[in-house]
């Protein structure tokens, strides 16, 4: 039964992001959902990068999850499509002109009275995710054990939608870190797995290739379909075990650069290379060269420029 939900939900999620990018193609081409120019971004080479990518990667895991059964298949579909709909919110319509990255500035600005789309975005995807804990966390003990579960089940399917979205920083390794992440727990959410593996299959000839990016609303919709594996098919202490490492590394992403630790480890970096096209040549005090020593280049910035793959809005300066 495990297999046969692994085969179909990846065939499902890898048919359904394949078709809804051409679909989503074709009618930004005609001039729909804003056009080109609100999808289109400029990567570190001076070449176009689309945003569509995110969409039908977040469409493709929907119905993977969907078909993929499990012990809680409606609430990760939901939890799912809610954070890359946030996701997107944040890629389409975050403010260029204000220069706020991270969750710590993200919530300074919303203490200050300023709701930024990074802002939304979290207060979107944790609520969504409680809610997805409401629904699909089943009740095996008393009704405060029940709470702490819910808490604890929103908690991971929240964090892990966020720490799959700071790792969006160069082709595919948003895709890749997803599908490790997602492997250990196959016994207890196979088709969460097969959804994961699906869309990431269909996605990355685009994204390797630096001709799509998944932006916010792709990472988040990955990393909230894994969450909700963990949260939903995972033993108790498991999940601590998981909400801890979560909790541990976004606190690290504060202080450490994810990519000069990928870079600075051998096997790392050669997994983190695979299947990516050779850095192009670097000009001095250029956006190629900022990429290169893990400097940071945001979305926030006017030129709308991806290093080898945007640095993303929630990520922190370090990440």
């Amino acid at each position: 039964m495990g297999a046969g939900r692994f085969i179909a939900a990846g065939i499902v999620a890898g048919v359904a992001t394949a078709f809804a990018r051409r679909k989503l193609e074709e009618k930004v081409a005609e001039g729909g959902l804003g056009g080109p120019s609100t999808w289109t971004r400029t990567n570190h080479r001076g070449e176009p990068i689309s945003l569509l990518e995110g969409p039908a990667v977040a469409a493709g895991l929907v119905a993977g999850a969907a078909v993929g059964g499990g012990n809680a298949p409606g609430a990760t579909a939901f939890a799912t499509a809610a954070a890359g709909a946030f996701g997107l919110v944040d890629d389409l319509a975050e403010d260029t002109s204000v220069r706020t990255k991270g969750l710590r500035g993200h919530l300074g600005a919303l203490k200050e009275g300023h709701l930024t789309t990074g802002g939304l975005k979290v207060l979107g995807i944790s609520g969504s995710a409680l809610v997805a804990a409401a629904v699909g966390t089943r009740r095996t003990g008393s009704a405060f054990g029940h709470l702490v579960d819910v808490g604890l089940n929103g908690a991971l399917i929240g964090g892990t939608a966020n720490l799959i979205n700071l790792f969006d920083l160069r082709p595919g390794r948003a895709l890749k870190a997803g599908a490790a992440a997602s492997l250990p727990f196959m016994l207890g959410g196979a088709g969460a797995t097969g959804a994961v593996l699906g869309a990431a299959a269909a996605a990355a000839p685009g994204d390797l290739g630096e001709k799509d990016m998944l932006g916010d609303g792709g990472a988040n919709a990955v990393g909230a379909l894994v969450g909700s594996q963990i949260a939903f098919g995972a033993p108790r202490a498991v999940r601590w075990a998981a909400l801890a490492g979560v909790v541990g590394l976004m606190l690290a992403s504060e202080k450490v650069s994810f990519s000069k630790v990928i870079a600075g480890n051998e096997w790392l970096n050669k997994v983190d290379m695979l299947g990516r096209r050779p850095a192009a040549d670097t000009v001095p005090g250029s956006v190629t060269e900022a990429a290169e020593t893990g400097d940071e280049v945001s979305t926030g910035s006017t030129s709308g420029v991806r290093s080898t793959s945007v640095t993303d809005p929630m990520a922190s300066p370090g990440a």
